[in-house]
């Protein structure tokens, strides 16, 4: 149990790390119902990665990780430029087709590189099992300012993700504040990708996200249930990986996946019964519980 614990500890404490920073964003994400942007902008960030890989810049050097931020980067802009007031076009479908766009790039661009499909299963999956220590203190320090500056912008951020038209009415730049947002949602999701792969960091986005959003409304609450469902999820699926030599990456994912149908689906049962209830017209509850005594 004491060797599981060593060779899981730096495992571990990254897949917290992408837990605490993108079960965060994802109740973002899903508020905005915007919800394959981070899909996109993995996909855009990945497509750098391999850009640079095919300049020969090893995944993981800062040749790389530039690469793949400059593409994270690109993708903020494009996002963060189509949104219009009044759509003619919804969001998601600019962001879905720019995923496609995306994925077609990197198999072409793949195509041309040595040992290209290995590369691209290694985005897909990742390699959150060999992360060392180093990497995690190093993606520490940019969760933690990415933190910050949502902590200090957070008024803005939920205010534009929950009722973006009021936002407009307030005289906000929806479009700049947008482009803070994905700017520094692509520089998060460059980290995660290099560590985590594609799957891992969609799935940690939205499943915990989707379990806290159909629990409660209160941001607080919403993100304390993210945390412990993504944290739960990480320690099941890696201990699984380690038990059974299973993949590291689409253990984490099943594991996410099982708690998703196991919570949430119950979760949003019994909210769905409640919101019955508040909308019942009261003479009708009044008869039920005469009826009920």
């Amino acid at each position: 149990m004491i060797e599981a614990l060593d060779f899981l500890a730096a495992p571990l404490a990254a897949c917290l790390l992408l837990v605490a920073i993108l079960g965060y964003l994802g109740i973002h994400v899903l508020e905005r119902k915007v919800i394959f942007v981070d899909l996109a902008l993995a996909q855009i960030a990945a497509l750098g990665a391999v850009i640079g890989y095919i300049l020969g810049y090893e995944p993981g050097s800062a040749g790389s990780l530039a690469w793949s931020l400059g593409a994270a980067s690109a993708g903020a802009a494009i996002f963060s430029l189509t949104r219009l007031r009044r759509e003619v076009v919804p969001h998601e479908a600019l962001i879905g087709i720019t995923y496609v766009l995306a994925s077609a790039l990197t198999l072409v661009v793949a195509d041309r590189a040595p040992e290209g499909a290995e590369h691209i299963k290694e985005l897909l999956a990742g390699a959150i099992i060999w992360v060392s220590w180093p990497t995690v203190i190093r993606d520490l320090v940019v969760v933690a300012a990415v933190g910050a500056v949502h902590f200090v912008l957070r008024r803005r951020f939920i205010l534009i993700s929950r009722d973006p038209e009021a936002a407009f009415r307030a005289g906000l730049r929806v479009r700049w504040w947008d482009f803070q947002f994905y700017l520094l949602f692509g520089l998060v999701i460059t980290i995660a990708v290099e560590i985590g792969g594609i799957l891992m960091v969609f799935s940690y986005l939205v499943a915990p996200a989707i379990v806290a959003i159909v629990a409660t409304g209160r941001w607080a609450t919403r993100l304390a249930i993210a945390w412990g469902v993504g944290a739960l999820a990480s320690a099941l699926g890696l201990f699984a990986s380690y038990r059974w030599d299973l993949p590291a990456g689409p253990a984490v994912v099943c594991m996410l996946g099982a708690l998703l149908v196991v919570l949430g689906l119950p979760l949003a049962r019994r909210r769905r019964g409640r919101l019955q209830l508040a909308e019942e017209p009261q003479s009708e509850r009044l008869s039920k519980t005469r009826a009920a005594s």
